[in-house]
């Protein structure tokens, strides 16, 4: 008789329980964020490129979530509280929204700077950017991970190297950006710096020559080199001055002056010195 009571009993038990719908978890959206491994700033001078008028920065987008069969839209916005940096005259407007592409997870936006404005010579302008969820994603996910700050000018600092290597003589803006068109290099090793430093001399006083050509035969060089853009092109006030300067970029001058006493050109840095190796 008992054990005909737990069976009734257990029975029971069963028959009192309901099937309960236990809802899944679900995000409404996915994320999206930009792609970068550090939150550092990105830095960019047109000084290496004094030939361009624009260059592009490519920000990589990718998102928090599944990959669709089907196209999705999403905004990148200027964050206005954190940029110096003038629509139109340091960078081109942003679009509307952009595109990922169905089936990906990741895309790039091409973030236009501009190198019209000539103070750029002379100080630093900053674009902060952030990505938002636009219409087919969210905005969930820290700020710090959907935004970066690129800081980018025309102007050079001296690089770590340049004392090094006499045959340079004293740093200015304008002779690193000469050596930057002629040299063929961005770097010179610094002697020293690691055991077979010392074969990287010869290499460093051929870049040093090509630089050397330049700024002692001007008009040699451009004729020798026609496919570099650059050309002189002579002063109209009377002086027999010339301006260096490549066709993609005239307003962008280096001024050649010429000294009768020494009849010879030679090019002005900015403190209005003569530039000689």
């Amino acid at each position: 008789m008992k054990k005909i009571f737990i069976l009734l009993s257990i029975v029971g038990l069963l028959y009192s329980c309901k099937k309960e719908d236990i809802s899944s978890y679900a995000v409404d959206k996915d994320n999206i964020y930009l792609n970068y491994k550090n939150t550092d700033s990105l830095v960019y001078s047109f000084a290496y490129h004094p030939e361009l008028e624009k260059d592009t920065i490519w920000l990589p987008i990718i998102i928090s979530g599944k990959r669709v069969s089907f196209d999705r839209q999403f905004t990148v916005i200027a964050v206005d509280t954190s940029t110096t940096a003038v629509k139109d005259q340091h960078y081109q407007a942003l679009k509307s929204s952009y595109t990922l592409p169905a089936d990906s997870g990741t895309v790039k936006v091409p973030i236009i700077l501009l190198n019209t404005d000539a103070e750029l010579a002379n100080k630093s302008v900053k674009l902060t950017v952030r990505v938002e969820g636009g219409d087919d994603f969210g905005s969930l996910l820290p700020t710090d991970i959907r935004s970066k700050e690129i800081l980018f000018s025309n102007r050079l600092e001296q690089p770590a190297w340049w004392p090094y290597w006499g045959q340079l003589g004293k740093y200015s803006r304008v002779k690193h950006q000469l050596f930057l068109i002629a040299s063929g290099t961005t770097d010179l090793v610094i002697p020293g710096s690691y055991p077979d430093a010392y074969m990287e001399i010869p290499r460093a006083l051929y870049f040093i020559s090509n630089a050397s050509y330049l700024l002692n035969y001007p008009f040699n060089w451009v004729e020798e080199n026609s496919k570099s853009g650059y050309t002189l092109e002579k002063r109209t006030d009377g002086t027999g001055d010339y301006d260096l300067f490549n066709l993609a970029s005239p307003t962008k001058k280096f001024y050649l002056k010429y000294f009768p006493s020494a009849n010879r050109y030679l090019f002005i840095d900015e403190n209005g010195d003569q530039i000689i190796y």
